[in-house]
């Protein structure tokens, strides 16, 4: 499977790495950057419009929300199927509607990863009986919201206890924290939508991993999954599982068997 990789940050790097490594039925032919100069063991493309010469059968998208649009249309009328990590980029309804039907008429696919998260599959299931309602608690070691608008909500180097800063739909959080609220945006998607999905987001100095709690209800029952995610190595403010997500969903598009 030809795999094009859109961003080679902390997480880009990884994917690549663990594909690598585990002999992934996988070819990474091109990897779109916004500077050609950077050394890459694969060719580099600066334009959207450039993906077709590489001829993909899947693009992933590990650069930010601004790529989300741009590349996404660029891998969906190139023929490919394109899978978006920056899942917040769908807080804007119509963008999300606009790649949907452009994937239509293509007859492609749009495939948002799990992330950091655990029973989206699950949540996604329950949501063809009827959901009553969907809380997502999203909680991290107070210093790891440093460059976040939790800066102007709270003192988070003296924190003496968990705070939550924000609570409100996830449509707003994905809106004001595109870095960390990604998961709230799949989440969301899953269930409820961006709307009727609440979202807490909470510093706590005592933590030492990512959390990520899903509570949930409806006409199938109850459910309550909580995760604690170690952070990426390269980046705290993302958790491995992050990485671990796209590089399951890239092997699920090539391999025979799929789980």
């Amino acid at each position: 499977m030809r795999l094009v990789l859109i961003g080679w940050g902390a997480i880009g790097q990884e994917v690549a790495r663990l594909l690598a490594a585990r002999g992934s039925l996988v070819e990474l032919v091109g990897v779109g950057l916004r500077d050609a100069a950077r050394s890459l063991p694969c060719p580099v493309v600066t334009a959207p419009s450039e993906l077709g010469a590489l001829c993909p059968d899947l693009v992933v998208e590990v650069a930010g929300r601004a790529a989300v649009m741009p590349w996404g249309t660029a891998a969906l009328t190139a023929g490919a199927d394109f899978a978006p990590a920056s899942t917040s980029a769908f807080a804007r309804t119509e963008d999300l509607e606009a790649l949907v039907d452009l994937a239509r008429v293509a007859r492609r696919q749009i495939l948002i990863p799990s992330g950091a998260l655990g029973g989206i599959d699950a949540l996604s299931a329950a949501s063809r009986m009827g959901l009553a309602s969907v809380v997502h608690e999203v909680t991290k070691p107070a210093l790891a919201w440093r460059g976040t608008e939790a800066e102007n909500l709270c003192d988070l180097a003296s924190l003496a206890a968990a705070h939550c800063f924000f609570e409100g739909p996830a449509r707003e959080a994905a809106r004001r924290f595109p870095q960390n609220a990604n998961v709230a945006l799949i989440t969301a998607l899953a269930g409820l939508g961006p709307d009727a999905t609440s979202l807490r987001l909470i510093a706590d100095p005592g933590a030492t991993a990512n959390r990520h709690r899903v509570c949930a209800q409806g006409d199938f029952g109850r459910m309550d999954i909580t995760l604690d995610n170690a952070p990426l190595a390269t980046n705290p403010k993302s958790s491995a599982l992050t990485a671990l997500s796209v590089v399951r969903l890239i092997e699920n598009r090539a391999n025979p068997l799929v789980i």
